[in-house]
């Protein structure tokens, strides 16, 4: 059975679309079958897995009961483990829709349900928002990864995210819980960055992963070529750190890496 993955956090910026593509990416290196599904109306993992934005069959379409989601799927050539569900703007209009129709916060969840076994991980990229499309990915979701940026600010907004969690855990989805913070834009060369490392370790404990995804050129230039980092440049240390993060992923779930 899929366990089903959300990577939430309503404030922008923080690697959430990066860590999405490229921990579904180093899963399916290391022979994981993955299912992103790209949640955000920005369309980011959609373009930064190389496909066009402009389709007209998408996550958006298979919401509004249009479509099945295996009709909206697309693979991978480079990376035969991996599939995506594409997004578009037009799924902005799914915030308004889903929040009109009955049981509309389920939606997502059910199209999961026909499709999950198939995989061994389908990861969610959230918008960046507390609305109803991260409404929906947290209660389709068995658990929730949380970037956390290292630069000032970073535990802003976290509180927020964190009661909407416990909300969803509480009246919609018990089974859900916080798969790990995930410490995002790192550079050891700033004070400020180990000092919010040091404040996330001690607010959050064991919850954070130990690999910490750093500032990488060739992970920030990855995107406008298509690709994740690890097709890109396999050699850079942003691929080392994700490749890391699936393999420290896999252990906290029971899986050799």
């Amino acid at each position: 059975m899929g366990k089903i993955v959300a990577l939430a956090n309503q404030k922008g910026g923080v690697g959430k679309t990066t860590s999405s593509i490229n921990l579904a990416a180093s899963l399916a290196v290391l022979e994981k079958r993955v299912l992103l599904v790209d949640a955000d109306p920005q369309a980011n993992s959609t373009s930064g897995l190389g496909f066009e934005t402009t389709g007209t069959v998408n996550i958006y379409t298979a919401l509004a009961g249009e479509n099945d989601l295996k009709q909206a799927m697309l693979g991978s050539d480079e990376l035969p483990g991996l599939t995506l569900v594409p997004s578009n703007i037009n799924l902005v209009g799914a915030e308004t829709e889903l929040a009109q129709t009955e049981g509309g916060q389920f939606r997502l969840k059910s199209l999961l349900e026909e499709v999950k076994n198939d995989y061994d991980f389908v990861i969610i990229d959230c918008s960046p928002s507390l609305g109803m499309l991260t409404l929906n990915a947290l209660i389709a979701a068995d658990s929730v990864i949380i970037p956390v940026q290292c630069e000032y600010f970073a535990l802003e907004g976290i509180g927020k995210l964190l009661n909407t969690i416990k909300m969803v855990k509480a009246g919609l989805n018990p089974a859900l819980e916080i798969e790990g913070f995930l410490l995002t834009m790192y550079d050891s060369r700033l004070r400020l960055a180990n000092q919010v490392v040091g404040e996330v370790r001690n607010h959050f404990g064991h919850l954070v992963f130990d690999t910490i995804i750093q500032r990488n050129t060739r992970l920030s230039e990855s995107p406008s070529y298509g690709k994740p980092v690890i097709t890109y440049d396999a050699a850079s240390s942003g691929s080392a750190n994700y490749l890391n993060l699936a393999r420290e992923f896999l252990r906290r779930n029971g899986g050799a890496d």
